[in-house]
């Protein structure tokens, strides 16, 4: 073999084994593995919607409360049918007690003046409060009720109770403005501070 050809592969030789003693090898422990394991620049990446538990945390997983209404239904009234003999007799009624019970306290107090004529009842006050007409209709099968203050009012008779709950024949009845569910009783107390449902008789007996 010609002398420079052996003088190459000796050449050759040593290179190789430099390169073996000064190349690291990489291991799963050296920086050069880890380096391997981060991904490349346009690699998909994949993303886990769990939680450290393992529980799905998507919001369509989430559970969803109902919000409670705390809005209460309205009572709404209804008026009675009444044939026209019991119109009458509870309108009747109704009408002379509320004369009873004003002329009790036209007797106590020397700012009122009631008058009753032909199913009329009117009801002065001094001191510019005025003048309060209370009368039947019959063709309405309803009280009419005309304040100084608040204008003019139809009242229907409205039985409350006589229910699923309620022993039959103990249902009682008011004559209720149905377009706020309020009383004559109520109008009385709440204008003019006259608590029409105090029993009759009851002026004489504070006097006493």
């Amino acid at each position: 073999m010609p002398r420079s050809i052996v003088t190459k592969v000796a050449r050759a030789t040593s290179r190789s084994l430099q390169l073996s003693r000064t190349t690291p090898r990489i291991t799963a422990s050296s920086p050069f593995a880890a380096a391997s394991l981060i991904p490349r620049a346009g690699a998909p990446r994949f993303f886990s919607s769990a939680g450290l538990n393992g529980n799905n945390i998507t919001p369509d997983k989430q559970p969803v409360q109902p919000k409670e209404d705390t809005t209460a239904a309205p009572t709404i009234r209804a008026a009675t049918e009444l044939t026209d003999d019991e119109y009458h007799k509870l309108a009747d009624q109704y009408m002379d007690r509320l004369v009873t019970h004003l002329e009790e306290l036209q007797d106590e107090r020397e700012d009122i003046d009631v008058e009753y004529s032909a199913g009329v009842l009117t009801v002065s006050f001094d001191e510019g409060v005025g003048t309060y007409v209370i009368n039947k209709q019959p063709p309405n099968k309803q009280i009419w009720l005309s304040s100084p203050k608040s204008g003019p009012k139809r009242y229907d008779y409205v039985t409350l109770g006589d229910g699923q709950n309620d022993k039959e024949g103990t249902a009682k009845g008011e004559w209720v403005y149905l377009r706020d569910n309020s009383t004559i009783n109520q109008l009385f107390r709440d204008e003019l501070s006259i608590d029409l449902s105090m029993p009759v008789g009851h002026y004489g007996e504070e006097e006493a």
